[in-house]
């Protein structure tokens, strides 16, 4: 009996490499990279539907996907970790240059707009 597929297909993670450019959205490392769900799965994948979409994953090295674990404050504050109930696509993400993107479920990465 086949495992039921509970990520990312590989045309969204293919999104979400080119969203991120090739590299770490934490440290920007292009060695060692891996998929990150900010909303957590869970044990056994989740049933949202936009949990394996763009807006809810990362592109992270697996250096700063742990680090996410042992920081989670700061991850949280940076939007590379998001609580529930709240949702990928309304959290800001850091990048290594310090600006701040909302994330779209088709793989865009929206700048934040700088009010005056």
């Amino acid at each position: 009996m086949a495992r039921r597929r509970t990520g990312p297909t590989d045309v969204v993670k293919a999104i979400v490499y080119d969203r991120d450019g090739g590299a770490c959205v934490r440290c920007g490392t292009r060695e060692g990279l891996t998929v990150h769900h900010r909303v957590n799965r869970g044990m056994g994948g989740a049933r949202e539907p936009w949990i394996n979409q763009a807006h809810n994953l990362l592109i992270v090295c697996t250096v700063c996907n742990g680090w996410f674990e042992d920081n989670p404050r700061e991850s949280y504050e940076a939007g590379w970790k998001v609580r529930r109930p709240q949702l990928p696509g309304e959290v800001l993400v850091r990048y290594p240059d310090g600006r701040e993107y909302l994330l779209t479920p088709d793989g865009v990465r929206a700048p934040m707009a700088v009010t005056r």
